[in-house]
C-alpha cells in the first residue's frame, strides 16, 4: 500500500506540515505520483525504527489473508538464532549471515548477498544499540514455506555505519513468501525492539529460550491495541 501524507502524519502522530518538512529536507523517503507525495509502508517502518520514532498500532490494520502470519517468536523459531557468526567487516558479516540462514536449496544465496550489500551501500540498516536489520529496499519475497526471521550474533562487533555510530553485534534478517508477511514481520520487529526487556536480552545475547520468551511477551503487549482496529 502506498501511503499519503495524511496517512503518515496519522501513523507517526505528527502534523502534515512536519511530514512535508522532513520530505523537503530529504530525511523522509517519498515518491512523487501525480504531483502528490506517496510513501512506501516498509520504508516508513524502517525509517521510524532507525530513529526510535513510535508508529501507531494502526499500521497493522491490513486486509484479511487466507493464511495466518506468524508472530516474531514463531518466525524466529523458524529462522533460527545463531551465535558466534563470523565476519570482520560489513560485507563478510552479511555473507556469513546469508550462509547461515535456513533457506531452500533453490535460493541463490550469492544473489541475495549482492542485493543486501547493495542496499547497505545506499544507507545502513543499523538501527542503533548494536542492532541491524539487513534487508533490501523492496521486501525479500522467496519461495519459502512460511515467513522466517533469522537472528545472528556476530563473534566480533563491526562498524555498520549505524545511526548512533555504535558497532553492530546482532543482525535480524527476514524472508517471506508474500509482501504482506514481510511488512507484518518488519512492523512487529520494529515494535518489539522498542521494548526495553526484549532489546536488553538481544543486547546481552541471551539464550534462545530467553529471547523467544521476551519476543512472545513483547508481542503480547501489542495484541490488545491491535485488536481494537479489527
Amino acid at each position: 500500500m502506498q501511503l499519503t501524507v495524511r496517512d503518515v502524519a496519522k501513523l507517526l502522530n505528527i502534523s502534515e506540515k512536519s511530514v512535508y518538512r522532513w520530505v523537503a529536507q530529504g530525511t523522509l523517503p517519498a515518491y512523487r505520483v501525480n504531483e502528490q507525495y506517496r510513501f512506501n509502508r516498509a520504508e516508513l517502518l524502517e525509517w521510524a525504527t532507525s530513529r526510535k520514532i513510535n508508529v501507531s498500532a494502526d499500521i497493522f490494520n491490513e486486509p484479511e489473508s487466507a493464511s495466518p502470519i506468524p508472530g516474531i517468536s514463531d518466525a524466529l523459531q523458524a529462522g533460527g538464532i545463531f551465535y558466534r557468526v563470523g565476519g570482520t567487516d560489513k560485507p563478510s558479516a552479511i555473507r556469513a549471515v546469508v550462509e547461515t540462514m535456513r533457506l531452500p536449496d533453490e535460493v541463490d544465496r550469492e544473489f541475495l548477498f549482492r542485493v543486501l550489500l547493495a542496499r547497505e551501500a545506499m544507507a545502513s540498516t543499523g538501527i542503533g544499540h548494536g542492532i541491524a536489520i539487513p534487508h533490501v529496499r523492496n521486501p525479500i519475497v522467496l519461495h519459502v514455506a512460511k515467513p522466517m526471521v533469522t537472528l545472528c550474533f556476530l563473534e566480533k562487533a563491526i562498524d555498520f555505519a549505524a545511526i548512533d555510530g555504535q558497532p553492530v553485534h546482532a543482525l535480524f534478517s527476514m524472508v517471506s513468501p508474500t509482501v504482506r508477511a514481510h511488512l507484518h514481520l518488519l512492523s512487529r520487529l520494529a515494535f518489539a525492539l522498542r521494548d526495553p526487556a526484549f532489546e536488553s536480552v538481544v543486547h546481552r545475547q541471551g539464550s534462545r529460550d530467553e529471547i523467544l520468551a521476551e519476543a512472545r511477551r513483547a508481542e503480547a503487549t501489542l495484541a490488545p491495541a491491535n485488536a481494537k482496529g479489527d
